[in-house]
């Protein structure tokens, strides 16, 4: 089996499509640039598609590795037979592999391997074959000076018995399988910590029993951390009528007879079971619903993100930012169309201080004098009392206001990042900024923040972290890619993920904007230091250039395809800037008669569609939202009421809500609508508007039930 016909088989895609992207792959094109300006090699695969058949076409090159270091191993050893390695050589599977490398594999000193050494192998060999029952004869004649009678003899050839059993692989795979099927989760609470306060979070499992592999992820993840934190024991069973099943499978396919031998083999089986192959096959499965339960979390994780990164901008306004507080101010920034910092300033408008007349009047006059348009204020402390206040300023026009999520806000104004962009202001002015530009560009703030402080996963420090990285990575560049960036106004942090550019090729655009002025045309890419020929294949045309020379270098046609361009607008006796957003001009080209060896009948229509509406941003607008005015803590919330709010985190289990206080209220997923839920996104988005009823309200604990059956 070659890589193509191994994801082929994985994923059922045509096998042409699965050469071309593989092809495309290795001559280092980025997966943006492969779903998009190569939809007629490809088939038209999606990114995720392309995702998927990079991660197999990985997978099939680690799994080659390893059929290779196992055979060399086997071979060192002088121990690799036709036979074995013949099935090595058919194997794709790296549970199958690891099974067969079992006997080989170096490891501490078993009994067995003791047992070997004291000269037992052909005694455990006679009993394996079953065809001599006078056996304490036989294992006299295997005392010596490390073996003292007949019963050490018999244990130690039982000993090298339990690990062949343990080393059986259709054992093995049967064993794995009623694991899989049948398996059971138990956990129980640490006596000593059962009243502790930390672990009244995990009070559901205290005693909580269920199926392994049906376990939802993050309900396996929490029994997990439990576990790690020292509250509940936790650990891995099959019930008394599986393992009696289990160990009747063994006999049938061991014991061929009822003679002496039956006894000794029933005691290795016994032994094997519980020494060997429990502990290994449990851990196992352990790991593999371990490793589903972190898939699941880095979906929910990299879904939330995305939607977060794709949150409605206000656009190019002027922004006044408060990062509000109680005792230590609020901290007010005026912004630019650019989101470059004009003024800061702070104001005390709560308690203590209550120098409410002073702040507003400091507003007004910033409002006035850096022509504002509109108000970020961010959802922390303060925010509810902070919004009253602002909403309490007569303005003399009228003056949007909205509360942002400042969430990861202090871990840019404390990043490298951070400084960089504002090295002669501190993190108070720097959080403040933050929270003005999330308003107008979400997606361009939030790529110079760690996604995991972002707050908008489950349990995100609990699953694999490489593994959560590449996807959130993965989930910027889509997003970046998807929207198109401004080649004069992003920020090294935003450029470093368009696809074929990475931090020092963005670092380097940075500089020669800064030295040579503004870019007017995508060619000049082509002079920024170390920027070649393949990056700027990949990279032209997911960057904008407003006002530019060439009016394509505002939108997503790609520079390789200008000249048919031309010829399209030269043939309808049109200049390019006409037949741009021209939609009767452009219904009367035939895509047929364009088509090149380099772009296909997909790849214009593409083209077409772009040119009807070039550069459109595909997020929506921004809209101002309101909380219950009279809401301000949980003691305001009362059982029956219905709120508006924001969904503000998805999880697998259900949303939580913003209702405009501290806490935020959860809905679970049976409550989202009348009928079965499978998957929480197809009911909600993040930051989607919604309205809510309050089901229950435990202010002690600081819980809020909510529903959205009203």
């Amino acid at each position: 089996m070659n890589n193509i016909q191994f994801i082929q088989t994985a994923t059922q895609f045509p096998t042409k499509g699965i050469e071309n992207t593989v092809q495309l792959l290795n001559e280092d094109c980025t997966i943006p640039f492969i779903s998009r300006y190569r939809k007629d090699k490809t088939g038209n695969l999606d990114e995720v598609q392309i995702e998927t058949i990079a991660k197999l076409n990985k997978q099939f090159d680690e799994i080659v590795k390893r059929k290779e270091s196992i055979l060399k191993s086997i071979e060192e050893q002088n121990a690799l037979s036709p036979d074995l390695k013949s099935k090595i050589d058919a194997s794709f599977d790296l549970q199958e592999l690891e099974d067969l490398y079992l006997p080989y594999k170096k490891r501490k000193k078993t009994k067995a391997d003791v047992a070997r050494e004291n000269g037992l192998e052909p005694l455990a060999k006679i009993i394996m074959a079953q065809r001599n029952d006078d056996l304490d004869y036989l294992a006299s004649k295997y005392i010596n000076d490390k073996v003292t009678n007949e019963d050490e003899a018999l244990q130690g050839a039982r000993d090298i018995i339990a690990e062949w059993i343990n080393e059986n692989i259709f054992v093995r795979k049967n064993l794995r399988r009623t694991f899989q099927r049948k398996a059971l989760v138990e956990t129980k609470v640490v006596k000593t910590k059962k009243d502790d306060d930390e672990a009244q979070k995990f009070k559901q499992y205290f005693e909580w029993s269920e199926n392994l592999m049906k376990a939802p992820s993050h309900r396996l993840l929490a029994m997990l951390r439990a576990e790690a934190e020292g509250f509940v024991k936790f650990k891995i069973v099959l019930s008394d009528e599986d393992k009696d099943e289990i160990l009747r499978f063994i006999d049938k396919n061991i014991i061929k007879n009822e003679g002496e031998s039956a006894y000794h083999l029933e005691k290795a089986i016994d032994d094997s079971y519980k020494r060997l192959l429990e502990p290994a096959i449990s851990n196992e499965v352990l790991q593999e619903a371990k490793e589903k339960a972190d898939i699941k979390a880095i979906d929910v994780f990299s879904e939330n993100l995305r939607q977060l990164l794709l949150a409605p901008p206000l656009g190019e306004k002027r922004i006044l930012a408060i990062d509000p507080g109680f005792k230590t101010g609020c901290k007010v920034v005026c912004l630019d169309e650019k989101g470059d910092l004009l003024y800061n300033e702070n104001i005390y408008p709560h308690a203590p201080q209550n120098d409410t007349a002073m702040a507003m009047k400091k507003i007004r006059s910033m409002v006035n004098a850096y022509n504002i348009e509109a108000i970020s204020i961010g959802n922390g402390t303060a925010s509810r009392e902070t919004e009253f206040f602002i909403k309490k300023i007569a303005f003399d026009k009228p003056i949007q206001v909205f509360v942002v999520s400042e969430a990861g806000a202090s871990v840019y104004s404390a990043s490298k990042i951070a400084r960089e962009e504002f090295p002669n202001y501190d993190v108070t002015v720097r959080g403040a900024v933050s929270i003005g530009r999330r308003l107008s560009d979400p997606l361009a703030e939030l790529v110079k923040i760690d996604p995991k402080s972002i707050g908008v996963g489950q349990y995100q420090h609990d699953v694999d972290q490489s593994k959560l990285k590449d996807e959130l990575d993965t989930t910027v560049v889509r997003c970046v890619n998807a929207v198109g960036i401004n080649l004069n106004t992003a920020s090294k942090a935003l450029l470093s993920y368009v696809s074929g550019i990475g931090e020092k090729l963005a670092e380097n655009i940075v500089s020669f904007r800064a030295e040579n002025g503004a870019f007017y045309d995508r060619n000049q890419l082509k002079k920024v230091p170390r920027l070649g020929d393949k990056a700027f294949q990949q990279s032209a045309a997911f960057i904008r250039i407003k006002d530019g020379k060439n009016p394509l270098d505002n939108s997503a046609v790609h520079p390789e395809s200008y000249k048919m361009v031309e010829k399209m607008a030269k043939d309808l006796g049109l200049k390019v800037e006409d037949l741009i957003g021209n939609k009767e001009f452009i219904s009367k080209v035939s895509p047929e008669k364009y088509v090149t060896n380099d772009v296909g009948i997909l790849g214009i229509k593409d083209i077409l569609k772009e040119l009807e509406k070039p550069g459109l941003d595909p997020r929506k607008a921004a809209k101002v939202f309101e909380f219950d005015p009279t809401v301000r803590s949980i003691a305001n919330v009362k059982t029956g009421m219905i709120l508006p709010g924001i969904v503000n985190n998805i999880t697998a289990f259900g949303c939580f809500v913003d209702i405009g206080i501290k806490e935020s209220g959860l809905v679970h997923i049976s409550q989202l609508k009348a009928g079965f839920v499978s998957d929480v996104n197809e009911v909600v988005k993040l930051h989607q508007h919604v309205q809510v009823k309050v089901v229950e309200v435990d202010e002690a604990r600081k819980r809020i039930q909510l529903s959205m059956i009203i």
